[in-house]
């Protein structure tokens, strides 16, 4: 640890020493937050060495870098959806970023390559130069293709380039994201253990911050009559009032002439345009509207556009009387569209018919109804959902700590095949799922042991779940052997025992049930050995084995 420590430290100060005093660039890293970031090298997970190597390489970028901070997975389960923006693209959000990251608590899919575009979106990637850099331990679950998606941003972007550093892939895993990279001008970089990351990430940083080319000067303005000679007027409703500089921040306006953008902008303008004829193009929240407009150099051209919409604002809660669930799914569902958020928003919509829908963990509520021009509607969804914090123990009072323990979560009532729907998965202690009132099974495994545990949801209400494997941790250490199979001692009727585990290799740590069983540890020389020993529940057996002139001794 304290050599990862010393390697971070100089890669910082080399860092610092590299950068020079430069425009701002800008850039997002993309964080992988699914649950297999538990995982661990060297007895540290991925997650805590990403949050470590992220605060040190952050330390010493230049004041004026603009980074943001994206991940996905990170707020539940099997949900495709499930990114967000933690720190917005700024000057000087280094320390923001390390924090950020230390609350990113890994729990589901690995939708890297939407996170990648939404990244790119934010930094108006169609308009500016800009820089995604994706940290990932896994490849794309959401059925997304990440190599299709690179060529797409490569064609649509001015000066887009995505780096994918590879945490922990293997070569041929590797080969499947490089392409997002490669096919956007970026670079896909390995990194096994800590000190790789560091090297991945110091490298892509220092790349983002490489110095811009001066702007081109602006041209002399022509002498005209008028300081401003274009503004524009927006309202939601025919004869309602207009957008203000405090309520236009969605409006994003486009002057045109024939194919070529010749002005663009946000909020409502006041500025001076050459005289001549354009198509103005404007956008506010999904809803877009085209006019022509003259502009002349002695009057001031007001185009209004009214975009027949209301305002819808959404909050969802997990029960009566708790705090918005900042972690809901929200979904708002309109005439050829739909538009998401979590926890709580405002939309922007199209007049006319609405359906809204919150989904709190597996609990989900909507509510349809009629929204006029002009008008503000504000609903409160509540999913009346409670919540099931799950642990497993080896035994009473002996809670398994592993990031290894697996948790499945199951409604109780069987199918007429006896089969049960599944409705919640996730790995490691304190696994929380909100659910909607009813019966339960959670099934926690440790390695071989595993139990299970009916339990019940009350909407509002916290259940605790403790499913008890009744099992214990055996260490083996079997110097020489190349391979091993283990058993449960008794035989059946048949003389047949059953196999638990096997491996390779001459040292190996697993749980298992109490009970009494056979390790069979096999050799280069063909023969094999066979040792006898037994697992007490919530204690650890360390066992020793010889291979000793065809005979097995025990220590």
């Amino acid at each position: 640890m304290q050599a990862m420590k010393k390697i971070m430290l100089g890669a910082v100060a080399a860092l610092g020493l590299a950068f020079p005093a430069l425009a701002a660039e800008r850039a997002v890293i993309v964080l992988d937050g699914s649950g297999s970031m538990w995982a661990q090298i060297e007895g540290k997970a991925r997650i805590t060495i990403a949050r470590e190597t992220l605060s040190s390489v952050l330390a010493s970028v230049p004041g004026e870098l603009e980074l943001g901070l994206m991940t996905y997975g990170h707020r539940e389960k099997g949900n495709c959806g499930d990114i967000e923006m933690l720190v917005e693209p700024a000057a000087g959000t280094g320390a923001q970023i390390g924090a950020a990251a230390e609350k990113i608590n890994p729990k589901g899919m690995t939708p890297l390559s939407d996170a990648v575009r939404l990244a790119a979106e934010a930094l108006r990637f169609t308009e500016d130069k800009a820089t995604v850099i994706l940290i990932t331990d896994g490849l794309e679950t959401c059925e997304v293709d990440p190599c299709a998606l690179g060529s797409e941003l490569e064609a649509q972007g001015i000066d887009f380039t995505t780096h994918v550093l590879g945490f922990g892939l293997s070569d041929e895993e590797g080969r499947q994201v490089a392409c997002l990279a490669e096919n956007t001008g970026g670079k896909y970089l390995s990194a096994q253990d800590g000190d790789g990351l560091v090297d991945a990430l110091t490298t892509t940083v220092a790349e983002v911050a490489q110095a811009a080319p001066e702007p081109a000067p602006e041209p002399e303005p022509q002498p005209t009559a008028l300081d401003e000679n274009f503004t524009i007027e927006v309202a939601l409703a025919e004869g309602g009032d207009l957008l203000t500089d405090e309520t236009d921040d969605g409006i994003f306006w486009e002057l045109l002439q024939g194919d070529e953008v010749v002005e663009y902008g946000y909020g409502i303008p006041l500025r001076q345009m050459a005289p001549g004829e354009y198509q103005l193009k404007l956008r506010y929240g999904p809803i877009e509207q085209v006019q022509a407009v003259s502009i002349a150099a002695d009057a001031l051209a007001t185009p209004y556009f009214v975009m027949n919409a209301g305002t819808v604002v959404l909050r969802a809660y997990a029960a009566e009387g708790q705090p918005v669930d900042s972690g809901a799914a929200l979904n708002i569902y309109y005439a050829n569209g739909d538009q998401y958020g979590y926890g709580e928003g405002s939309f922007i919509v199209p007049a006319g018919e609405i359906r809204v829908t919150a989904r709190v963990g597996q609990g989900e509520v909507a509510e349809t109804f009629a929204l006029a021009a002009g008008e503000v509607v504000e609903k409160d969804l509540v999913a009346g959902v409670g919540l099931a914090v799950i642990n497993g123990s080896y035994i009473e009072g002996m809670a398994i700590e592993d990031g290894g323990l697996a948790v499945n979560v199951f409604k109780a009532d069987k199918a007429i095949d006896g089969s049960r729907e599944e409705v919640g998965y996730g790995y490691g202690p304190a696994n929380e799922y909100q659910l909607p009132p009813g019966d339960y099974v959670a099934v926690v495994r440790m390695n071989a042991a595993e139990a299970e545990a009916t339990f019940t949801v009350v909407g509002g209400q916290r259940v605790e779940v403790d499913v008890v494997v009744n099992g214990g941790v055996v260490a083996l250490a079997m110097p020489q052997a190349e391979a091993f199979n283990l058993f449960v001692a008794q035989k059946d009727i048949q003389g047949n025992r059953k196999e638990v585990e096997y491996g390779y290799g001459a040292e190996y740590q697993t749980t298992l049930p109490a009970g009494d069983y056979v390790v069979v540890t096999r050799y280069a020389d063909e023969t094999e050995t066979e040792t006898a020993f037994s697992v007490s529940a919530g204690e650890r057996t360390d066992l020793t084995v010889e291979k000793v002139a065809g005979k097995t001794k025990t220590k």
